[in-house]
Protein backbone atom coordinates (compact mmCIF):
# COMPACT_ATOMS: atom_id res chain seq x y z
CA UNK A 1 0.00 0.00 0.00
CA UNK A 2 0.98 3.71 -0.46
CA UNK A 3 1.50 6.06 1.84
CA UNK A 4 2.85 3.10 4.90
CA UNK A 5 5.74 4.75 7.06
CA UNK A 6 7.72 3.36 9.90
CA UNK A 7 7.49 5.08 13.33
CA UNK A 8 10.92 5.93 13.29
CA UNK A 9 10.86 8.24 10.38
CA UNK A 10 7.72 10.00 11.85
CA UNK A 11 9.72 10.20 15.27
CA UNK A 12 13.04 11.96 13.41
CA UNK A 13 10.57 14.49 11.20
CA UNK A 14 9.73 15.43 14.45
CA UNK A 15 12.54 16.04 16.03
CA UNK A 16 13.87 17.80 12.63
CA UNK A 17 11.49 20.14 13.25
CA UNK A 18 11.67 20.87 17.23
CA UNK A 19 8.78 21.62 19.08
CA UNK A 20 7.14 18.68 21.40
CA UNK A 21 7.72 14.94 20.95
CA UNK A 22 5.34 12.67 19.06
CA UNK A 23 3.62 11.00 22.29
CA UNK A 24 2.74 14.62 23.40
CA UNK A 25 1.54 16.02 19.63
CA UNK A 26 -0.66 13.02 19.71
CA UNK A 27 -1.65 13.96 23.42
CA UNK A 28 -2.21 17.92 22.33
CA UNK A 29 -4.02 16.60 19.19
CA UNK A 30 -7.07 14.69 21.06
CA UNK A 31 -7.17 17.69 23.72
CA UNK A 32 -7.33 20.31 21.17
CA UNK A 33 -10.07 18.05 19.19
CA UNK A 34 -12.05 17.68 22.87
CA UNK A 35 -11.87 21.57 22.81
CA UNK A 36 -12.93 22.52 19.00
CA UNK A 37 -16.07 19.79 19.93
CA UNK A 38 -17.32 20.76 23.05
CA UNK A 39 -17.40 24.10 21.66
CA UNK A 40 -19.29 22.55 18.20
CA UNK A 41 -22.04 20.80 20.57
CA UNK A 42 -22.88 24.32 23.05
CA UNK A 43 -23.41 26.01 19.54
CA UNK A 44 -26.04 23.42 18.46
CA UNK A 45 -27.28 23.56 22.23
CA UNK A 46 -28.00 27.20 21.40
CA UNK A 47 -28.72 27.67 18.23
CA UNK A 48 -32.49 26.91 18.06
CA UNK A 49 -33.06 29.04 20.91
CA UNK A 50 -31.30 32.22 19.47
CA UNK A 51 -33.38 31.61 16.03
CA UNK A 52 -36.15 31.37 18.02
CA UNK A 53 -35.26 34.76 20.18
CA UNK A 54 -34.71 36.72 17.04
CA UNK A 55 -38.21 35.71 15.37
CA UNK A 56 -36.89 33.31 12.86
CA UNK A 57 -39.67 30.55 12.16
CA UNK A 58 -38.77 26.46 11.36
CA UNK A 59 -37.82 27.54 7.34
CA UNK A 60 -35.38 30.14 8.36
CA UNK A 61 -33.93 27.79 10.76
CA UNK A 62 -33.59 24.94 8.42
CA UNK A 63 -32.14 27.07 6.36
CA UNK A 64 -29.38 28.03 7.86
CA UNK A 65 -28.81 24.55 9.00
CA UNK A 66 -28.89 23.96 4.97
CA UNK A 67 -25.97 26.89 4.45
CA UNK A 68 -23.76 25.41 7.51
CA UNK A 69 -23.92 21.88 6.01
CA UNK A 70 -23.08 22.87 2.19
CA UNK A 71 -20.21 25.43 3.30
CA UNK A 72 -18.37 22.53 5.11
CA UNK A 73 -19.38 19.59 2.55
CA UNK A 74 -17.58 22.25 0.12
CA UNK A 75 -14.96 23.22 2.75
CA UNK A 76 -14.09 19.59 3.44
CA UNK A 77 -11.83 18.59 0.29
CA UNK A 78 -10.38 22.07 0.40
CA UNK A 79 -9.23 22.46 3.71
CA UNK A 80 -7.18 18.53 3.05
CA UNK A 81 -5.22 20.15 0.40
CA UNK A 82 -4.49 22.95 2.25
CA UNK A 83 -3.53 20.63 5.25
CA UNK A 84 -1.04 18.25 2.59
CA UNK A 85 0.23 21.85 1.21
CA UNK A 86 0.90 23.45 4.02
CA UNK A 87 1.13 21.13 7.04
CA UNK A 88 -0.88 20.32 10.19
CA UNK A 89 0.18 23.73 12.11
CA UNK A 90 -0.93 26.16 9.27
CA UNK A 91 -4.36 23.76 9.01
CA UNK A 92 -5.39 23.27 12.54
CA UNK A 93 -4.33 27.00 13.31
CA UNK A 94 -6.68 28.19 10.04
CA UNK A 95 -9.66 26.25 11.29
CA UNK A 96 -9.26 27.33 14.68
CA UNK A 97 -9.33 30.67 13.64
CA UNK A 98 -12.39 30.50 11.21
CA UNK A 99 -14.37 28.82 14.60
CA UNK A 100 -13.02 31.71 16.52
CA UNK A 101 -14.59 34.46 14.02
CA UNK A 102 -17.80 32.54 13.83
CA UNK A 103 -18.59 32.58 17.55
CA UNK A 104 -17.52 36.28 18.29
CA UNK A 105 -20.28 36.50 15.21
CA UNK A 106 -22.95 34.58 17.58
CA UNK A 107 -21.64 36.64 20.10
CA UNK A 108 -22.51 39.69 18.06
CA UNK A 109 -25.87 38.39 16.83
CA UNK A 110 -26.99 38.15 20.83
CA UNK A 111 -26.51 41.89 21.32
CA UNK A 112 -29.07 44.17 21.15
CA UNK A 113 -29.12 46.68 19.19
CA UNK A 114 -27.34 44.84 15.95
CA UNK A 115 -28.59 42.96 13.08
CA UNK A 116 -28.84 39.76 15.01
CA UNK A 117 -30.35 37.76 11.79
CA UNK A 118 -27.99 39.50 9.42
CA UNK A 119 -24.90 38.54 11.84
CA UNK A 120 -26.54 35.21 12.74
CA UNK A 121 -26.66 34.00 9.21
CA UNK A 122 -23.23 36.00 8.45
CA UNK A 123 -21.69 33.35 11.29
CA UNK A 124 -21.96 30.38 9.27
CA UNK A 125 -19.82 31.36 6.74
CA UNK A 126 -16.98 30.88 8.80
CA UNK A 127 -17.97 26.87 8.34
CA UNK A 128 -15.98 26.79 5.20
CA UNK A 129 -12.69 26.64 6.69
CA UNK A 130 -13.88 24.60 10.37
CA UNK A 131 -12.45 21.27 9.77
CA UNK A 132 -10.43 20.87 13.37
CA UNK A 133 -11.29 16.74 13.21
CA UNK A 134 -10.07 16.07 9.83
CA UNK A 135 -6.70 18.30 10.50
CA UNK A 136 -6.22 15.74 13.83
CA UNK A 137 -7.23 12.85 11.92
CA UNK A 138 -4.45 14.17 9.43
CA UNK A 139 -2.11 13.99 12.21
CA UNK A 140 -2.44 11.19 14.21
CA UNK A 141 -2.47 9.46 10.60
CA UNK A 142 0.90 10.95 9.83
CA UNK A 143 1.79 10.06 13.21
CA UNK A 144 1.10 6.35 13.09
CA UNK A 145 1.96 2.86 11.61
CA UNK A 146 -0.32 1.94 9.39
CA UNK A 147 -1.38 -1.35 11.89
CA UNK A 148 -1.67 1.24 14.53
CA UNK A 149 -3.57 3.56 12.69
CA UNK A 150 -7.52 1.92 12.92
CA UNK A 151 -6.71 2.20 17.20
CA UNK A 152 -5.34 6.00 16.91
CA UNK A 153 -8.26 7.03 15.05
CA UNK A 154 -10.86 5.34 17.45
CA UNK A 155 -9.42 7.78 20.27
CA UNK A 156 -10.57 9.97 18.56
CA UNK A 157 -13.79 9.03 19.40
CA UNK A 158 -12.90 9.70 22.91
CA UNK A 159 -12.83 13.09 21.80
CA UNK A 160 -15.96 13.76 20.61
CA UNK A 161 -17.87 11.30 23.29
CA UNK A 162 -16.11 14.63 25.74
CA UNK A 163 -17.26 16.85 23.43
CA UNK A 164 -20.90 16.22 22.80
CA UNK A 165 -21.42 15.75 26.77
CA UNK A 166 -19.55 18.55 28.03
CA UNK A 167 -21.05 21.36 25.25
CA UNK A 168 -24.11 19.90 25.24
CA UNK A 169 -24.32 20.39 29.14
CA UNK A 170 -22.32 23.57 29.22
CA UNK A 171 -24.30 25.41 26.46
CA UNK A 172 -27.61 24.47 28.94
CA UNK A 173 -25.97 26.11 32.26
CA UNK A 174 -24.73 28.57 31.21
CA UNK A 175 -27.32 30.30 28.91
CA UNK A 176 -29.82 29.53 32.06
CA UNK A 177 -27.63 31.37 34.75
CA UNK A 178 -26.07 34.01 32.46
CA UNK A 179 -27.90 34.63 29.20
CA UNK A 180 -27.71 33.03 26.34
CA UNK A 181 -24.64 35.01 24.17
CA UNK A 182 -22.46 33.73 27.56
CA UNK A 183 -21.80 30.42 26.00
CA UNK A 184 -20.77 31.98 22.38
CA UNK A 185 -17.99 34.24 24.48
CA UNK A 186 -16.88 30.95 26.25
CA UNK A 187 -16.51 29.01 23.11
CA UNK A 188 -14.85 32.16 21.35
CA UNK A 189 -12.35 32.13 24.23
CA UNK A 190 -11.31 28.33 24.18
CA UNK A 191 -11.30 28.36 20.19
CA UNK A 192 -8.67 31.63 20.97
CA UNK A 193 -6.79 29.18 23.12
CA UNK A 194 -6.93 26.91 20.53
CA UNK A 195 -5.70 29.07 17.67
CA UNK A 196 -2.52 29.87 20.49
CA UNK A 197 -1.61 26.24 20.97
CA UNK A 198 -1.69 25.22 17.86
CA UNK A 199 0.76 27.74 16.50
CA UNK A 200 2.92 27.42 19.10
CA UNK A 201 2.70 23.55 19.75
CA UNK A 202 1.91 21.84 16.94
CA UNK A 203 4.49 20.47 14.54
CA UNK A 204 5.12 22.73 10.66
CA UNK A 205 4.31 19.50 9.31
CA UNK A 206 3.85 16.15 10.75
CA UNK A 207 4.78 14.18 6.95
CA UNK A 208 7.80 12.58 6.98
CA UNK A 209 10.49 13.63 4.44
CA UNK A 210 9.67 11.54 2.05
CA UNK A 211 5.91 12.13 1.85
CA UNK A 212 7.57 16.30 1.59
CA UNK A 213 9.61 15.73 -0.79
CA UNK A 214 6.71 13.84 -3.48
CA UNK A 215 4.19 17.01 -2.55
CA UNK A 216 6.61 19.07 -3.83
CA UNK A 217 9.22 17.87 -6.04
CA UNK A 218 12.38 20.39 -6.54
CA UNK A 219 12.17 22.79 -8.73
CA UNK A 220 8.43 22.10 -9.53
CA UNK A 221 5.29 24.45 -8.92
CA UNK A 222 2.87 24.07 -6.09
CA UNK A 223 -0.64 22.63 -7.33
CA UNK A 224 -3.37 24.70 -6.55
CA UNK A 225 -5.30 23.87 -3.87
CA UNK A 226 -8.64 24.60 -5.49
CA UNK A 227 -6.94 21.98 -7.87
CA UNK A 228 -10.52 19.93 -8.40
CA UNK A 229 -8.73 17.59 -11.04
CA UNK A 230 -6.06 16.10 -8.51
CA UNK A 231 -9.08 15.82 -6.01
CA UNK A 232 -10.97 13.36 -8.58
CA UNK A 233 -7.82 11.72 -9.24
CA UNK A 234 -7.45 10.71 -5.95
CA UNK A 235 -10.77 8.81 -6.09
CA UNK A 236 -9.67 7.27 -8.62
CA UNK A 237 -6.72 5.50 -7.52
CA UNK A 238 -7.03 1.85 -6.92
CA UNK A 239 -8.86 0.60 -4.30
CA UNK A 240 -10.02 4.12 -2.86
CA UNK A 241 -13.93 4.88 -4.84
CA UNK A 242 -15.11 1.19 -3.86
CA UNK A 243 -14.42 2.04 0.20
CA UNK A 244 -15.62 6.30 0.13
CA UNK A 245 -18.44 4.81 -1.97
CA UNK A 246 -18.94 2.39 0.82
CA UNK A 247 -18.74 5.21 3.75
CA UNK A 248 -21.31 7.36 1.81
CA UNK A 249 -23.82 5.03 1.09
CA UNK A 250 -23.65 2.78 4.07
CA UNK A 251 -24.54 5.30 6.63
CA UNK A 252 -26.43 7.42 4.61
CA UNK A 253 -29.86 5.72 6.03
CA UNK A 254 -28.94 5.76 9.65
CA UNK A 255 -28.05 9.83 8.96
CA UNK A 256 -31.35 10.16 7.74
CA UNK A 257 -32.80 9.24 10.85
CA UNK A 258 -30.08 11.48 13.16
CA UNK A 259 -31.01 14.66 10.95
CA UNK A 260 -34.72 13.66 12.28
CA UNK A 261 -33.70 12.86 15.52
CA UNK A 262 -35.24 15.67 17.60
CA UNK A 263 -38.96 15.80 15.39
CA UNK A 264 -38.89 11.66 16.28
CA UNK A 265 -38.25 12.43 19.77
CA UNK A 266 -40.74 14.94 20.25
CA UNK A 267 -43.37 13.75 18.32
CA UNK A 268 -43.05 9.58 17.93
CA UNK A 269 -41.18 8.86 21.43
CA UNK A 270 -43.16 11.61 23.76
CA UNK A 271 -40.19 13.23 25.46
CA UNK A 272 -39.78 17.03 26.75
CA UNK A 273 -36.58 18.53 25.87
CA UNK A 274 -34.56 17.43 28.90
CA UNK A 275 -35.45 13.86 28.43
CA UNK A 276 -33.92 14.47 25.08
CA UNK A 277 -30.93 15.80 26.34
CA UNK A 278 -30.45 12.94 28.99
CA UNK A 279 -30.86 10.41 25.36
CA UNK A 280 -28.24 12.06 23.55
CA UNK A 281 -26.08 12.15 26.54
CA UNK A 282 -26.02 8.29 26.71
CA UNK A 283 -25.13 8.51 22.75
CA UNK A 284 -22.09 10.37 23.70
CA UNK A 285 -21.23 8.00 26.45
CA UNK A 286 -21.73 4.85 23.76
CA UNK A 287 -19.89 6.46 21.12
CA UNK A 288 -16.87 7.28 24.00
CA UNK A 289 -17.16 3.29 25.18
CA UNK A 290 -17.29 2.07 21.56
CA UNK A 291 -15.30 3.92 19.83
CA UNK A 292 -12.43 5.22 22.23
CA UNK A 293 -12.55 1.54 23.49
CA UNK A 294 -13.44 -1.18 21.61
CA UNK A 295 -12.87 -0.66 17.76
CA UNK A 296 -9.41 -0.17 18.79
CA UNK A 297 -9.11 -3.53 20.71
CA UNK A 298 -11.43 -5.25 17.80
CA UNK A 299 -8.69 -3.60 15.29
CA UNK A 300 -6.05 -5.89 16.66
CA UNK A 301 -7.42 -9.05 16.08
CA UNK A 302 -9.80 -8.57 12.68
CA UNK A 303 -9.05 -7.41 9.11
CA UNK A 304 -10.09 -4.21 8.46
CA UNK A 305 -12.39 -5.70 5.87
CA UNK A 306 -14.00 -7.91 8.40
CA UNK A 307 -14.75 -5.27 10.80
CA UNK A 308 -16.40 -2.85 7.94
CA UNK A 309 -18.45 -6.11 7.06
CA UNK A 310 -19.57 -6.57 10.40
CA UNK A 311 -21.17 -3.23 10.33
CA UNK A 312 -22.67 -3.27 7.23
CA UNK A 313 -24.23 -6.32 9.26
CA UNK A 314 -25.51 -4.71 12.42
CA UNK A 315 -26.58 -1.50 10.38
CA UNK A 316 -29.00 -4.47 9.12
CA UNK A 317 -29.90 -6.02 12.08
CA UNK A 318 -30.64 -2.39 13.24
CA UNK A 319 -32.75 -1.73 10.59
CA UNK A 320 -34.56 -4.54 10.98
CA UNK A 321 -35.19 -3.67 14.46
CA UNK A 322 -36.14 -0.57 13.44
CA UNK A 323 -39.17 -1.29 11.82
CA UNK A 324 -40.66 -3.08 15.00
CA UNK A 325 -39.89 -0.31 17.44
CA UNK A 326 -42.65 1.37 19.28
CA UNK A 327 -41.02 2.97 22.58
CA UNK A 328 -38.30 4.88 23.66
CA UNK A 329 -36.86 1.63 25.58
CA UNK A 330 -36.99 -0.49 22.07
CA UNK A 331 -34.49 2.44 20.87
CA UNK A 332 -32.56 2.62 24.15
CA UNK A 333 -31.76 -1.42 23.04
CA UNK A 334 -31.17 -0.21 19.61
CA UNK A 335 -28.32 2.19 20.45
CA UNK A 336 -25.60 0.33 21.17
CA UNK A 337 -25.74 -2.10 17.61
CA UNK A 338 -26.21 1.59 15.69
CA UNK A 339 -23.30 3.36 17.75
CA UNK A 340 -21.12 0.53 16.72
CA UNK A 341 -21.71 0.63 13.13
CA UNK A 342 -21.24 4.24 12.90
CA UNK A 343 -18.10 4.06 14.53
CA UNK A 344 -16.58 0.84 13.12
CA UNK A 345 -17.82 2.44 9.44
CA UNK A 346 -15.98 5.72 9.97
CA UNK A 347 -12.79 4.68 11.65
CA UNK A 348 -12.72 1.48 9.12
CA UNK A 349 -12.98 3.20 6.11
CA UNK A 350 -10.78 6.33 7.24
CA UNK A 351 -8.29 3.83 7.85
CA UNK A 352 -8.15 2.26 4.73
CA UNK A 353 -8.62 4.85 2.75
CA UNK A 354 -5.57 6.64 4.13
CA UNK A 355 -3.30 3.21 3.69
CA UNK A 356 -5.20 3.74 -0.09
CA UNK A 357 -3.34 6.80 -0.87
CA UNK A 358 0.38 8.21 -0.41
CA UNK A 359 0.92 9.94 2.87
CA UNK A 360 0.95 13.33 0.79
CA UNK A 361 -2.82 13.14 -0.14
CA UNK A 362 -3.99 11.43 3.35
CA UNK A 363 -4.75 15.11 4.63
CA UNK A 364 -6.75 15.45 1.28
CA UNK A 365 -8.35 12.54 1.71
CA UNK A 366 -9.84 12.92 5.10
CA UNK A 367 -11.10 16.31 3.78
CA UNK A 368 -13.06 13.96 1.64
CA UNK A 369 -14.21 12.15 4.38
CA UNK A 370 -15.22 14.86 6.46
CA UNK A 371 -17.55 15.89 3.89
CA UNK A 372 -19.49 12.99 3.92
CA UNK A 373 -21.41 14.08 7.09
CA UNK A 374 -21.92 17.15 5.85
CA UNK A 375 -23.60 16.21 2.50
CA UNK A 376 -25.96 14.48 4.67
CA UNK A 377 -26.65 17.29 6.58
CA UNK A 378 -27.36 19.24 3.44
CA UNK A 379 -29.72 16.37 1.98
CA UNK A 380 -31.07 15.01 4.99
CA UNK A 381 -33.59 17.82 6.51
CA UNK A 382 -35.97 17.39 3.47
CA UNK A 383 -35.64 13.72 2.65
CA UNK A 384 -35.61 12.32 5.64
CA UNK A 385 -38.62 15.19 6.38
CA UNK A 386 -40.39 13.54 2.89
CA UNK A 387 -39.90 9.97 4.48
CA UNK A 388 -41.01 10.66 7.86
CA UNK A 389 -44.74 12.58 7.06
CA UNK A 390 -45.40 9.98 4.52
CA UNK A 391 -44.21 6.74 6.15
CA UNK A 392 -43.17 7.58 9.65
CA UNK A 393 -40.74 6.18 11.56
CA UNK A 394 -40.37 2.63 10.29
CA UNK A 395 -39.23 3.65 6.80
CA UNK A 396 -35.85 4.52 8.46
CA UNK A 397 -35.19 0.64 9.71
CA UNK A 398 -36.70 -0.29 5.77
CA UNK A 399 -34.11 1.96 4.17
CA UNK A 400 -31.45 1.24 6.22
CA UNK A 401 -32.37 -2.79 6.26
CA UNK A 402 -32.28 -2.20 1.94
CA UNK A 403 -29.46 -0.23 1.78
CA UNK A 404 -26.99 -2.10 3.80
CA UNK A 405 -28.08 -5.43 2.17
CA UNK A 406 -26.91 -4.06 -1.08
CA UNK A 407 -24.15 -2.52 0.28
CA UNK A 408 -23.21 -6.32 1.90
CA UNK A 409 -23.45 -7.92 -1.69
CA UNK A 410 -21.16 -5.60 -3.28
CA UNK A 411 -18.36 -5.61 -0.28
CA UNK A 412 -18.83 -9.83 -0.87
CA UNK A 413 -18.38 -9.36 -4.38
CA UNK A 414 -14.88 -6.95 -3.99
CA UNK A 415 -11.33 -8.63 -4.67
CA UNK A 416 -9.32 -5.57 -2.82
CA UNK A 417 -11.23 -6.80 0.21
CA UNK A 418 -10.86 -10.05 -0.05
CA UNK A 419 -7.15 -10.13 -0.86
CA UNK A 420 -7.16 -7.75 2.83
CA UNK A 421 -8.22 -10.26 4.05
CA UNK A 422 -5.95 -13.15 3.12
CA UNK A 423 -3.41 -10.92 4.12
CA UNK A 424 -4.27 -10.49 7.84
Amino acid sequence: MQGARAPKAHGQSLDAMGTLGRPWVILLTYVLTAMELSCLFLQFSIIPYLSRSLGLDSVAFGYQQTIFGVLQLLGGPLFGRFADQRGARAALTLSFMAASALYLLLAAACSPGLPGVALLFASRLPAVLMHTLPAAQMIITDLSAPEERPAALSRLGLCFGVGSIIGSLLGGTLSAAYGIQCPALVALGINLLGTVLSFTCIPANTKGAGARAQAAPPGSSRASVFDLKAIIRLLLQPGVLPVFLVKVVSGFPSGLFMVMFSIICMDFFQLEAAQSGYLMSFFGVLQMVIQGLVIGRLSRHFSEAALLRASVLVFMVVGLAMVLMSNIFHFCLLMPGLVFSLCALNVVTDSMLTKAVSASDTGTMLGLCASVHPLTRTLGPTLGGLLYRSFGVPIFGHVQFTVNFLVLLFLWRQPMLQKMDKVR
